[in-house]
């Protein structure tokens, strides 16, 4: 009798085992599905999510707290939760840049129906800035102008403009000499 029931159970772990490993692991329960996407697919895996969270985060030179709120309770970051204004300018931003790389830059999207990343994103403006400074360009230093390549108008052989100066600008006259004083 011993030998069948320690027969019997060990069947029933490896039918457990088996069961288990026939699963993927990529795929969650219902219960363990990411809750209140808005924006991005509900069938987003986890690795996905990872990978856009991350883009955002260095885009913004910003941590998980920035958009997100934690839950006291548990002491744990609440990702579902709407708590932070900031969660939906990120969600409004990003509908933004899937406007633009649609409309002007005739993205397509991916398999789970994103629009793919073609030309703008958030580092485009925020350059790892939370809140990107607005700088008018015409209020910006002006640059100067590089020294034509041979070829283009306005190159001369042998003539190179001194450093910081735009082509055509007469070169610098020469430092004086000094003055020797007598004693």
């Amino acid at each position: 009798m011993t030998i069948s029931k320690k027969l019997l159970v060990t069947i029933g772990l490896l039918s457990a085992v088996a069961f288990m490993a026939m699963v993927p692991a990529d795929k969650k329960p219902d219960d363990e599905k990411f809750k209140n996407l808005k924006v991005l697919p509900k069938n987003i895996s986890k690795e996905e999510m990872h990978k856009v969270m991350e883009e955002w985060e260095h885009a913004l030179g910003a941590r998980c707290s920035f958009c997100h709120v934690r839950n006291e309770d548990t002491k744990k970051m609440d990702f579902a939760a709407d708590g932070k204004p900031e969660k939906d300018m990120a969600r409004e931003m990003y509908k933004m840049t899937q406007e633009i790389n649609k409309k002007y830059f005739h993205a397509g999207k991916d398999s789970t129906g994103v629009i793919l990343e073609s030309s703008v994103n958030c580092y485009s403006c925020h350059r790892g800035v939370s809140h990107p400074e607005v700088v008018r360009a015409s209020e910006l230093p002006r640059q100067p102008r590089p020294a034509p390549a041979p070829g283009q108008p306005g190159w001369a052989p042998g003539a190179s403009p001194a450093p910081g100066t735009a082509p055509g600008t007469p070169p610098p006259p020469p430092p004086a000499p000094p003055v020797e004083k007598k004693q």
